[in-house]
């Protein structure tokens, strides 16, 4: 039986989408993520956000600009995310 491309640990990664919030760092970006999600009392939606340290390796994301980060191997203590592509500037 033949492992599809599915199947693979590459596309089980997890993505987010968020805006870029800092790029100070050497090769490294902080990006917000913002979740809509259900009040687990309330039942409303709220939105819950959550900031990540991204490994950019060419510096090629500026503040402000939407981009999506793929979950990697950890690279630093704090980052264990990387740049995958930059969707609008």
């Amino acid at each position: 039986m033949s492992e599809t491309q599915a199947d693979t640990p590459k596309n089980l990664r997890k993505t987010r989408v968020g805006f870029v919030v800092s790029n100070k760092m050497n090769k490294t970006l902080v990006v917000e993520h913002v979740a809509r999600v259900p009040h687990p009392q309330f039942n409303k939606i709220v939105k819950k956000s959550k900031k990540y340290y991204v490994h950019d390796e060419k510096g090629e994301a500026q503040v402000g600009d939407k981009v999506r980060i793929v979950e990697t191997k950890p690279i630093s203590k704090s980052k264990c995310w990387a740049l995958e592509e930059v969707l609008t500037h």
